[in-house]
């Protein structure tokens, strides 16, 4: 922290983005800074010697909802999704992910913005966004005004650690389609219920209309270097009737997304064992969808 040279407290996008022009990629953002400071103190991470502290952007830490699309300030903590009535009503997945997420003092502090960024291939705050089919806004200063790309988030994630934000651009908000008839699940697995890093994490969204499953989304965390969805997965259940998924086919589909990933071993687990997990997690998903 001791080469910080000019430190910044933004108060609006637009300043943000400017102050982010005018350092030409030499800056370091802090939101939530749960995952920064750590990263920091191991080693992994330094501070840039322009230091802009976006914590102050109150535009940023908004949830809405407009033309059926919900909007989720970057600087939104994770603890306002868990709390948030539209959220538990329109994308019910995201607030049971919340539930799930650290501790309570860490979802204070950490938002979505920074669980994205940080792109963990263990983040559990990208797990049902990815099965929401979420898009981020990336903003950046151009010709004198605030310029937003779209992206979607299937394709932000680029490797640990690496997006596709440009050194230029603040992840400034996450949407996706409002979905209330949508049905969606969130399972994680690790040693411990709270303050534990994922060994894997599963999140199911699916329309379930007269009992048949359409636009069926299976993301997938901690079993690749990023966040993923298993396609071909999707394309087995997709169009599927609640009578179809019997035992048999359960354990075909067990099959299949087990053959679709490639985790690693280290000192959390072993390759064999994360696909078994995810295996047996996506199990009691289709058996909850019976229900």
């Amino acid at each position: 922290m001791e080469n910080i040279e000019q430190y910044y407290t933004p108060s609006t996008l637009a300043e943000a983005v400017q102050l982010l022009a005018n350092c030409e990629g030499n800056a370091t953002l802090l939101a939530g800074g749960t995952d920064l400071m750590n990263q920091v103190n191991a080693g992994a991470k330094t501070i840039a010697t322009n230091f802009i502290n976006i914590k102050r952007i109150k535009e940023l830490s908004d949830i809405t909802i407009t033309d059926n699309k919900i909007r989720i300030g970057a600087l939104t903590s994770i603890t306002a999704i868990q709390q948030s009535e539209l959220i538990k009503e329109q994308a019910s997945i995201l607030s049971d992910t919340a539930d799930a997420f650290a501790s309570g003092q860490i979802r204070n502090s950490a938002t979505i913005g920074g669980n994205l960024c940080n792109a963990s291939p263990a983040g559990d705050g990208c797990i049902p966004l990815l099965a929401l089919d979420a898009v981020v806004g990336l903003s950046s200063f151009e010709n004198g005004e605030v310029k937003t790309r779209l992206l979607a988030l299937k394709d932000f994630f680029v490797g640990p650690g690496s997006t596709q934000c440009h050194t230029n651009e603040i992840l400034s908000f996450v949407e996706f389609d409002a979905k209330p008839e949508g049905i969606g699940f969130f399972e994680k697995f690790g040693t411990r219920p709270a303050l534990d890093i994922s060994i894997v994490s599963i999140g199911f969204h699916a329309s379930k209309n007269n009992k048949t499953l359409s636009n069926v989304r299976i993301a997938l965390g901690a079993v690749g270097p990023t966040p993923l969805r298993a396609y071909e997965t999707e394309k087995v259940i997709e169009n599927k009737t609640l009578n179809d998924l019997t035992p048999e086919f359960i354990t075909s589909v067990e099959e299949i997304i087990a053959q679709e990933i490639s985790p690693i071993s280290d000192v959390r687990g072993s390759d064999w064992y994360r696909k078994e997990m995810v295996s047996k997690l996506l199990k009691r998903i289709l058996n909850y969808v019976v229900r």
